[in-house]
């Protein structure tokens, strides 16, 4: 077996956390990458970004780590969890305010929620939930934050915030497009106004205490690529060249 590049022709677990925004897409890129490496087994561990950051804080098992935003993944790279090298700007996505798909309530602009017209709004939680902490800079920005948050629900991550506004418990809600574009129970009212909020950029990385870090990187390497781009750009993620 010389030559044959080794370890990477036994079987491999790579656990891999990830956005929960990236759920539908991230599942589609492992059947790829499986059918050309029918060696790796990849585990996804989704959810909101701030927990995935805490449970690789906690010493879980995690060989790479696919932010919505860049304040955790700082937080990981200040405390010298990134294996060196590996972090990268993967893609951008937009924020967007939606509606149930039969809502009547007249909801047109995100200043709307301040209004009558919104008793209830579904949001990411701010302290852990990257969009969540869009939703408040967008808020901050229009000055109407306070009134607001009085009728907040918050949820644990971006798919909550869907699943919530879906299924009609509250008014509107706050999301990703990408969240909202494999969603037929939604409608998108608008985008967030231009400079209301940090661009949103998702960042990957190796984790340092990966026991495969080779088969990590390529991984990463895999869903930097031109047919992954494709694949991404297909739920309506953009890709930063």
């Amino acid at each position: 077996m010389t030559g044959c590049g080794g370890s990477e022709h036994k079987p491999v677990e790579l656990h891999v956390s990830a956005a929960a925004s990236l759920t539908n897409v991230m599942n589609e890129l492992a059947e790829l990458y499986g059918k050309d490496n029918p060696n790796v087994k990849i585990i996804f561990n989704f959810g909101s970004s701030g927990a995935l950051q805490q449970a690789i804080e906690n010493g879980g098992d995690t060989d790479l780590f696919y932010s919505a935003a860049q304040k955790q993944m700082n937080a990981l790279d200040e405390k010298g969890e990134l294996a060196e090298g590996t972090r990268k700007d993967l893609l951008r996505n937009e924020v967007v305010l939606i509606v149930p798909a039969d809502s009547e309530k007249g909801i047109m602009s995100y200043d709307d929620v301040a209004s009558d017209k919104v008793e209830k709004i579904a949001l990411g939680e701010p302290k852990g939930v990257p969009v969540g902490q869009y939703s408040e800079e967008i808020f901050t920005a229009l000055n109407i934050l306070d009134a607001v948050k009085a009728k907040a629900v918050y949820g644990s991550d971006v798919r909550q915030v869907l699943a919530w506004t879906e299924s009609g418990e509250v008014d509107c809600g706050v999301v990703y497009a990408t969240d909202a574009a494999i969603s037929d129970k939604v409608k998108v009212i608008c985008a967030a106004p231009e400079g209301t909020h940090k661009p949103v950029i998702y960042p990957a990385a190796v984790i340092k205490s990966s026991k495969n870090l080779d088969v990590a990187k390529k991984f990463l390497d895999f869903t930097n690529s031109n047919v992954a781009k494709k694949v991404f750009e297909k739920y309506g993620f953009k890709s930063i060249d």
